[in-house]
């Protein structure tokens, strides 16, 4: 919606009459408040992470490897599991385009923001249940291309996974820092070089351990703030211009019939006919594809998950996320519209429509929430980002290349030097995309032009037999190719030149992401049909761990290989039916309802709402309750001021098996079983230490 400073507001707020932008260069907050949010929270956070990492190994008895490191232990549960993505996947642009394009398109867009990243989560539950049938010891997606296609595929996609790396945390560093400029009038570009510094701290001093604890502490704040928001638009006791859903119904008409929005049914905000909408949607759907199926991160979780938790852990994790743009993006993209805001198209860009509704709804602590609010999603998934890095450079450069024979000491060292030095080249790079004035929505919008071509081939390394390496370079390759050059000669030749607004545009941006995907899956299908492979995943299952044996497998029950057959048809079912849902079903249904009635609209609202409630209450207390035994555990061993005996921890499932009992190496039964187990002692557990005590013949 264009600012309109000839006319004055539509519901009689005259402070923007005449106002020709929200903020008008102005911050709500001083520069000081900035800076004590971007050191502050990064410094209290590294502290009080730390600590609990460190509690978990003294007193909880976790023992600190290179594989706890990076891989969590595998034994992470679903409400954890969930959470975690819950985390990866609000970004910056979640919280903050989300709204942009409410703001633009009216109800349909968070609809397709929401949807169109959510089934990405809930197919992926299908590949973090082939990674325990068919590659139980890998660390890393790589490795798992690596020991099936060899050094090239190997080398191609590590170029696709770092790229995706990049984008999305330059698109986490691009929102963090424009907010918290507009709001504190911080220096934008301190802001993009000091927010990664605090991730960088407890990342190094926790690995992926510190990485879930982050996640749940901002996941739970970021949900308050989120239900916080609803309820002040949504509720009676908010302001006068707003307080029910019939009363933002009626605002929405009445901007509309001034300012109809094109391409939706009767220029109305309250419609799922949008073109705008549904041209977003399309790319939000294939684009973010790439951001999963390529992002390290998620692959990391599935690793990191026992077992009977992946594929619980992702449809959870996928159902639970849905609503932070979907509720969020209907209270603050729509209140904005509903208060007739003088937002500017450069300010929406910049993803400044829930600042602007916060700044109203509650002036100074409204933008303290959303900074805080947008600051917890920005380390969050910055740290999963420099975990995942630090893994791929790890495992998939240094062990692979440089040094095959590194001990867990050193890959431990390794995987710290690489978070800080990723850390801070993207805080540089976040510099130079501000200087050459790339926008958030831009990057978001790109990204899958860039990673989508990869996408197809990577999915087909874990379910498709017959697809060989050719198949999947030429695949990855060919289609990021057509994908640059399908989305360069379209903006060429629909708007006549070449720049970041030409660029940027929907149909070239809509031509580039179909392409990448769709092209690069058809070269990698027909190349595998001409000479296909008959893969067994043979070499995937016998990839070495380092310092560790344990993968999260019992003998019987949920944690079993045997189990895992029953996992796999049962995401098949509800993940691919729940996608189904949501991207066909659903809006079909909305369809007949055209232009939302005053009752179709509540009732939108109150679904969003209580969306929302569930998966707050969900996200604070499951983890808790799954991890009830370690943290009594941990109290008691912290008010007995001793170390936790590693027999305690043996029903909690720290170790696989007892003295006296057969054990399979690196719990894969796929290799041939030896006749040794450990038998731990109690300075096993001492923090840095692992067990080194003689084998038990039996």
């Amino acid at each position: 919606m264009p600012v309109h400073p000839d006319i004055p507001n539509l519901f009689g707020l005259t402070q923007y009459d005449g106002a020709t932008s929200f903020f008008n260069g102005a911050a709500s907050l001083n520069q000081a408040t900035g800076y004590a949010i971007v050191v502050g929270f990064g410094a209290f956070f590294t502290i009080f992470t730390t600590i609990l990492v460190f509690l978990d190994y003294r007193y909880g008895g976790t023992k600190q490897t290179s594989e706890q490191f990076n891989c969590g232990g595998r034994s992470i549960k679903q409400g954890l599991i969930a959470v975690d993505i819950v985390s990866h996947w609000t970004w910056a642009a979640t919280l903050l385009q989300s709204s942009n394009v409410a703001y633009k398109n009216g109800v349909s867009g968070p609809f397709w923001y929401a949807a169109g990243a959510t089934v990405q989560i809930l197919l992926f539950g299908i590949l973090a249940i082939e990674i325990k049938r068919k590659a139980p010891t890998a660390h890393t997606v790589l490795e798992i291309v690596n020991a099936r296609w060899g050094k090239a595929a190997h080398l191609t996609f590590f170029f696709f996974c770092i790229l995706t790396n990049i984008l999305v945390t330059a698109m986490l560093l691009l929102g963090g820092a424009a907010v918290i400029n507009a709001l504190t009038g911080m220096s934008i570009y301190a802001a993009a070089f000091l927010i990664p510094i605090g991730i960088i701290l407890y990342t190094v001093a926790g690995g992926l351990k510190a990485t879930f604890l982050s996640s749940y502490i901002h996941t739970v704040i970021i949900y308050v703030v989120l239900c916080l928001f609803a309820f002040l638009v949504y509720s009676p006791s908010s302001v006068e211009q707003l307080g029910s859903p019939g009363k933002v119904w009626e605002n929405l008409h009445k901007v509309a019939d001034m300012f109809p929005v094109d391409g939706n049914m009767g220029g109305s905000y309250l419609t799922m006919f949008s073109k705008g909408g549904f041209i977003f949607g399309i790319i939000n759907i294939i684009g973010n594809f790439g951001t999963v199926f390529v992002d390290q991160g998620y692959w990391q979780s599935a690793i990191a998950a026992k077992p009977s938790a992946a594929h619980t852990g992702y449809l959870m994790g996928g159902l639970m996320w849905f609503c932070i743009p979907f509720t969020l993006a209907t209270t603050m993209g729509l209140a904005a519209l509903a208060l007739d805001l003088p937002i500017t198209f450069d300010e929406a860009g910049s993803g400044l429509v829930p600042p602007a509704t916060a700044v109203f709804l509650m002036g100074k602590a409204g933008s303290i929430l959303i900074v805080t609010m947008l600051f917890m999603a920005v380390t969050s998934a910055g740290s999963a980002e420099l975990v995942a890095v630090s893994s791929l450079f790890t495992y998939d450069i240094y062990r692979t290349y440089i040094n095959p024979k590194a001990t867990g000491n050193t890959i431990m060292r390794i995987s710290q030097v690489i978070i800080c030095v990723f850390g801070i080249f993207m805080g540089v790079l976040a510099i130079v995309l501000l200087e050459i004035n790339v926008s958030l929505g831009y990057v978001y919008l790109l990204m899958g032009v860039l990673i989508g071509s990869a996408v197809i081939p990577i999915a087909y390394c874990l379910v498709w037999s017959k697809c060989t390496a050719v198949g999947a370079i030429t695949g990855a390759v060919s289609g990021f190719c057509l994908a640059i050059m399908s989305w360069l000669v379209t903006a060429k030749c629909l708007e006549g030149e070449l720049t970041l607004h030409s660029t940027g545009a929907d149909y070239p941006m809509l031509t580039g992401n179909l392409v990448a995907i769709f092209s690069s899956g058809i070269i990698c299908t027909i190349v595998s049909l001409v000479k296909p492979d008959n893969y067994d995943w043979q070499t995937t299952r016998e990839i070495p761990m380092v310092d560790d044996s344990e993968t999260g497998f019992t003998e019987e029950g949920p944690d079993s290989h045997a189990a895992m057959e029953h996992a796999y048809k049962w995401i098949l079912k509800w993940g691919g039916g729940l996608a189904f849902v949501l991207i066909v079903a659903w809006p079909c249904l909305a369809l007949p309802a055209k232009v939302f009635s005053k009752g179709y609209f509540t009732f939108w609202v109150i679904l969003s709402i209580v969306w929302g409630l569930i998966a707050t209450f969900l996200a604070t207390f499951l983890p808790l309750w799954e991890s009830r035994q370690v943290l009594i555990t941990v109290v008691s061993s912290l008010i007995a001021c001793k170390r936790a005996d590693p027999k305690d921890m043996e029903e909690f499932g720290k170790f696989a098996g007892k003295p006296g009992v057969p054990r399979v190496p690196g719990g894969n039964p796929f290799v041939t079983p030896d006749t040794t187990v450990h038998n731990p002692k109690e300075n096993d557990m001492e923090l840095g230490k692992t067990t080194t005590a003689e084998p038990t013949k039996v």
